[in-house]
């Protein structure tokens, strides 16, 4: 492994989606116990970015739960990542929802560089994991984000019921988009959530050495649930292939102290990319 990426989050709207998939504590439709907030200040996105470099993050993705990049959010992420570039040297990712390419360009003008939108699972499986919109919904955000320039960034989730076919499906569909960057995240259980997780770390790391194999030259990401399946462990997680993880919190969980990753990293002689 010649360089492990590091990225970081922030939740700039939390909790706010009236979709119902099964899998998302954002959802109102389960009433789970986090944080929500409408809109995070301009003012502590910017701190927050700044400490994400601090940690050595090369990518610092803004997100908002909702169903997709309407005109509000889109000024919102546009403004945040305007007021980030104006005093950090970081790639900004944006990931908010489905989106035309008319938002896309938008964004990408703001000086978003990739955008994240997961699969989440394959089209076969979707709908029992969501009702509200369709996977080919997702599928054709993706196409709009690569035909715009964007970087796109996207995979799924793992261990939340799929079938091995399923996980197949999802690989194939991947391979039609060939996206720079694959974020694997491990499905976190919470008691108002209906699913109920399908993993341990022998699965884990199967995956991540089958993604590996199918894109060998993607960053391939370890993203949600990196922590609870791996726990001090997940260092096997990069020698299995994976290239990147997300350091701080999640979304909605709390994850690893950045400085503890790190030198976990240096222990190994892995060098932590400067840029993305």
């Amino acid at each position: 492994m010649d360089k492990v990426y590091l990225c970081a989050i922030s939740n700039i709207r939390s909790g706010a989606c009236r979709e119902d998939c099964r899998f998302c504590t954002q959802s109102v439709k389960w009433g789970a116990n986090i944080n929500r907030y409408r809109e995070k200040s301009i003012k502590t996105i910017v701190y927050e970015a700044k400490l994400a470099k601090k940690n050595r993050a090369s990518g610092f993705c803004l997100v908002t739960s909702g169903k997709g990049l309407d005109d509000k959010t889109l000024e919102y992420v546009g403004r945040a990542s305007k007021a980030i570039l104006k005093e950090v040297d970081i790639t900004i990712i944006a990931c908010n929802g489905i989106a035309s390419k008319v938002a896309l360009k938008e964004l990408k003008n703001c000086g978003v560089k990739i955008y994240n939108h997961n699969l989440e699972t394959s089209q076969e499986y979707y709908p029992k994991i969501c009702s509200t919109h369709s996977w080919d919904e997702r599928f054709k955000t993706c196409e709009n984000i690569k035909s715009v320039g964007l970087g796109l960034c996207c995979g799924g989730i793992f261990g939340m019921g799929e079938s091995e076919e399923d996980r197949i499906s999802l690989i194939n569909s991947l391979k039609k988009l060939n996206p720079e960057g694959i974020p694997i995240n491990f499905f976190i259980e919470n008691k108002k959530l209906p699913l109920k997780a399908t993993h341990t770390k022998e699965f884990a790391i199967d995956m991540i050495k089958k993604i590996r194999k199918e894109f060998p030259n993607s960053i391939v990401m370890m993203a949600g649930g990196r922590e609870v399946v791996f726990k001090e462990t997940w260092i096997e997680g990069i020698k299995a292939g994976a290239n990147s993880i997300v350091i701080g919190d999640y979304l909605t969980t709390k994850g690893e102290k950045p400085d503890k990753d790190i030198e976990i990293l240096k222990k190994e002689n892995i060098e932590i990319a400067n840029a993305c």
